[in-house]
């Protein structure tokens, strides 16, 4: 991969700034995460800027993870004392409990509020990397397209207040990035799915990772879709790539394969849950690093 310090654009130094600065009228902070990557997916700044401050994390594109995995991260997470809901906001699933649950987690305050007479509206922020479906959620809550949406990274870049449903407002804010990754593994993983920009990584190189850790995690899954009838377990990541793209015919000019092609084939069946439901990361892969509650 190219320089880290090139997908940390202006407006992600401008984000983490209008995140502290509009903390103290927040209620509950609603952290989003994509299910396929939910260590790797959350930028860790978030723990420092939002200190104690009511979390519920939301864990979106559930339905392209692996469900067995899923819940060992919720469990994982669990018991570090914070919530984690799984949604889909392809599939409408788990969104109804979104806003119950954000209520939940400050419940008293509402209720000593309640019992002085006061009656006032939830205020919510969400925030989470780029990519992970913060729009598309927030349409879903309020039961309308108002923000943009996309399935390119930094798509929202304002400060936007909007009325969602139960008396309660959200803030939403731009995706925001680490500005560098110490551990290189968990930048791949964020490229596996898209939140790094594609035009600043090495397409194949990454295809070639990520075919070894499918070959090691999901290996029946790879030859169905691929119809690998060959031993495919000491195969390097270049030359699984190439036995796949031979294997779609993706063949030029001297019997070579057009490794551009396949590459990109790989990547957009992963992230179109073509290939199957995958997680890209357990519990037990992550060391020495903790969450905070």
């Amino acid at each position: 991969m190219q320089n880290t310090l090139q997908w940390y654009p202006g407006h992600m130094a401008k984000t983490r700034r209008l995140i502290e600065d509009n903390l103290k009228m927040i209620d509950v902070v609603v952290e989003i995460l994509d299910a396929r990557i939910p260590f790797s997916g959350r930028n860790p700044s978030f723990d420092d800027i939002i200190k104690n401050k009511p979390r519920l994390l939301v864990m979106n594109k559930a339905d392209l993870a692996d469900p067995l995995k899923t819940n060992k991260w919720i469990e994982w997470y669990g018991k570090r004392g914070l919530k984690v809901i799984p949604i889909s906001c392809a599939t409408g699933q788990g969104i109804g409990k979104v806003l119950s649950e954000a209520r939940g987690t400050v419940r008293e305050k509402i209720e000593r509020d309640a019992e002085k007479g006061r009656t006032r509206t939830l205020k919510l922020m969400m925030v989470g990397i780029p990519n992970v479906g913060k729009s598309s959620l927030i349409n879903r809550l309020i039961g309308r397209a108002s923000t943009k949406t996309g399935d390119r990274p930094g798509v929202t870049r304002g400060k936007q207040w909007l009325r969602i449903k139960g008396d309660a407002e959200l803030l939403d804010t731009p995706g925001i990035l680490p500005p560098k990754f110490e551990d290189q593994a968990s930048a791949m993983r964020l490229a596996y799915t898209g939140a790094i920009k594609d035009e600043i990584i090495n397409r194949e190189l990454l295809a070639y990772s990520l075919c070894e850790y499918l070959r090691d995690e999901y290996s029946a899954e790879l030859r169905e879709r691929y119809k690998l009838k060959e031993d495919i377990s000491e195969l390097k990541g270049y030359e699984l790539l190439e036995l796949i793209g031979r294997r779609r015919g993706f063949v030029i000019s001297g019997g070579e394969v057009d490794m551009e092609r396949a590459a990109n084939m790989v990547l957009d069946e992963l992230r179109g849950c073509r290939i199957g439901r995958i997680t890209l990361e357990l519990p037990e892969d992550i060391s020495g690093t903790e969450p905070e509650a």
